[in-house]
């Protein structure tokens, strides 16, 4: 039995948080254009993801990189990232976030997924979840779409 793809590891993540935001797409560009764009988490990340003003990431070529994010209120927090072709996850005290891609046919499936880690904010997860998740997930896949073909 061999090992999932990115995204199949990350919806297997995704199973073990607590009430995850999640959602896949197959984008119809070439992987290297799409992964360019998720990749890019400094210069496009605030592009993507609507709460985030900032996310800077320690210069280096390693695989595992810090990082600090700054939201639209202008609260700071340092994250881990681990970051390679096709996968990327970034994990604060409060907050777990996975973007994964793999070629298919001539597109790219792309899938991300996001979850807060304290139980005590596990209400306010689910009701934005059930409030706005899908429409949150949409505008992102939209945005990396939009982004990576001007690329």
């Amino acid at each position: 039995m061999s090992a999932p793809d990115p995204v199949g590891r990350l919806r297997v993540l995704a199973a073990g948080l607590r009430d995850p935001l999640y959602g896949e797409r197959l984008i119809g560009l070439p992987f290297e254009q799409v992964w360019a764009v998720v990749a890019d988490l400094e210069g496009e990340l605030p592009h993507l993801i609507s709460f985030v003003r900032e996310f800077r990431v320690a210069p280096g070529d390693s695989e595992r990189k810090e990082a600090r994010a700054v939201d639209v209120l202008g609260l700071r927090g340092p994250f881990e990232v681990r970051l390679r072709p096709g996968w990327c996850l970034m994990q604060s005290r409060l907050v777990t976030m996975g973007m994964a891609a793999v070629p298919e046919g001539g597109g790219t499936r792309l899938a991300v997924c996001g979850a807060v880690r304290p139980a005590v904010l596990g209400p306010v997860q689910s009701a934005y979840r059930r409030l706005l998740g899908e429409r949150r997930t949409r505008a992102f896949f939209r945005e990396v779409e939009r982004r990576a073909a001007l690329r």
